[in-house]
């Protein structure tokens, strides 16, 4: 006499499914046991003349695989949904691509870089500081008493290219032959990425610059 193979399988399952309506996890996702003791159960059950394959079995061990893992896949976008670095990345994603403006240095790789001075509404003059990466100026430009952007080419007086490297900018405004300013300039860089550090979304720029979202002040299309 043979025994119906499905009835401890179906107990199994549907004590699990009550645990799942009860508020506890789903076995799927924390009760590898309840699993093993179903299998077990087949092959306790099984009818001797028609005995399960162990293809089957290794079938639905790796069917189960599957699911688990999806489900801690689903749990942990859940809670990185509900985080608010995560909400912060998902609306910079429409930043990734468009240049913005930041106080910080710039990489100089022989293209020009957009630079954005801020010179004393006072000021009769106006000259753009460049530095190095150990902070010693390596050029003064006169530029437009203006907040209108102006192109760095990178290039020294002699007409030779200054070498790749980080460079930082600042305006010095003059009135009446003296200093009354000094103030950090702006760049434009272009998106290329955003991530979560430290709970917050930072922005990677093409030179490989990580700047705060919040120091951004403009956008623009490149």
């Amino acid at each position: 006499m043979t025994m119906d193979a499905a009835t401890p399988v179906q107990a199994a399952q549907a004590g699990s499914q009550t645990r799942s309506e009860t508020g506890a996890r789903p076995a799927l996702t924390s009760d590898f046991e309840t699993f093993l003791k179903m299998l077990t159960a087949q092959a306790r059950y099984q009818d001797p003349l028609e005995p399960i394959d162990s293809t089957e079995y290794a079938a639905q061990l790796a069917q189960f695989s599957m699911v688990e893992q999806q489900v801690q896949t689903n749990d942990t976008l859940a809670r990185l949904a509900g985080s608010p670095g995560f909400s912060q990345l998902a609306e910079l994603a429409g930043w990734v691509g468009m240049e913005a403006r930041v106080p910080a240095v710039a990489g100089f790789r022989g293209v020009p870089i957009t630079v954005s001075p801020n010179p004393d509404p006072r000021a009769e003059e106006a000259f753009l500081i460049v530095a190095d990466s150990d902070g010693r100026e390596v050029q003064r430009l006169a530029i437009p008493v203006s907040s209108d952007p102006v192109e760095w080419a990178g290039v020294a007086s002699d007409g030779q290219p200054l070498a790749h490297g980080t460079y930082s900018f600042s305006v010095e405004s003059h009135a009446a032959g003296e200093i009354i300013a000094t103030s950090a300039a702006q760049f434009y860089g272009r998106v290329t990425e955003t991530q979560i550090r430290d709970g917050s979304a930072v922005l990677i720029l093409e030179d490989g610059q990580v700047v705060q979202a919040t120091d951004v002040t403009a956008l623009r299309q490149p």
